[in-house]
């Protein structure tokens, strides 16, 4: 069941976008619980202190207390995965939600056409991260690993190192057996020696892959462009 929490000072705001992220979860066909808050300070207790989850959360920016900007930073080290939706009427905004890898940026002036298509694509991309899992089994312990976890993993001698949120598993197989293994679009090379999921790259720029744990990866000459490819049609199909 993926949580949701709306937070915004305007009672009749939280109300309404409850009611559009109601309707995106009955369109997706996805079970859902929501979760309303008018004061910011709440929300950010209740994360921080009471530890609750979130996978996606609707967040106005000018509010009282923490703003939606200064929440977001906040809450960021406690749920690495959570899809932001800002919603704001200054424009000024949208460079630093960018800055902290937000979801997507929801004007005011055109919330009606553009939160419920925000709503539903995150929507769609929490789906899409949620339920596989990369098997190690050996003669003395059995790991698993949520793909939405793993973030890449590169050739080790007979080995696959694999690196993600929980830290660096080896396995003994080839980097072509655990790609094979793996089965999933999500997973792409970028060189002969290493394989990354595409939900974690934030950008490609100066010949590197840029993720969401800070970590720049090379991508060889080679395999440029048809990472960038691989990249927008990853995007294109399931978003």
């Amino acid at each position: 069941m993926i949580q949701i929490a709306v937070c915004d000072d305007d009672e009749s705001a939280v109300g309404a976008h409850k009611k559009a992220a109601e309707e995106c979860l009955r369109q997706c066909g996805i079970a859902g619980e929501i979760t309303t808050y008018t004061d910011s300070e709440n929300l950010l207790y209740d994360i921080t202190e009471d530890k609750f989850y979130y996978d996606l959360i609707l967040l106005d920016i000018e509010m009282p207390g923490s703003t939606g900007m200064e929440l977001a930073q906040k809450v960021k080290p406690f749920l690495s995965n959570v899809k932001i939706i800002f919603i704001t009427s200054h424009i000024e905004y949208a460079i630093d939600a960018f800055e902290l890898s937000i979801f997507r940026y929801v004007p005011k002036d055109d919330i009606t056409r553009r939160l419920p298509g925000a709503i539903i694509d995150a929507l769609k991309l929490i789906d899409l991260e949620e339920g596989k899992v990369y098997t190690i089994r050996t003669n003395s312990r059995l790991e698993k690993i949520p793909y939405k976890d793993i973030f890449y993993i590169e050739r080790d001698g007979k080995y696959a190192s694999i690196t993600a949120s929980g830290g660096v598993s080896k396995v003994r197989r080839s980097l072509q057996q655990v790609y094979e293994e793996l089965g999933a679009e999500e997973f792409l090379y970028i060189d002969r020696g290493c394989i990354v999921n595409v939900i974690h790259i934030m950008q490609v720029k100066d010949g590197q892959a840029v993720l969401k744990n800070g970590v720049s990866l090379p991508v060889s000459r080679s395999h440029l462009q048809g990472v960038k490819e691989q990249i927008n049609a990853y995007w294109g199909s399931n978003i």
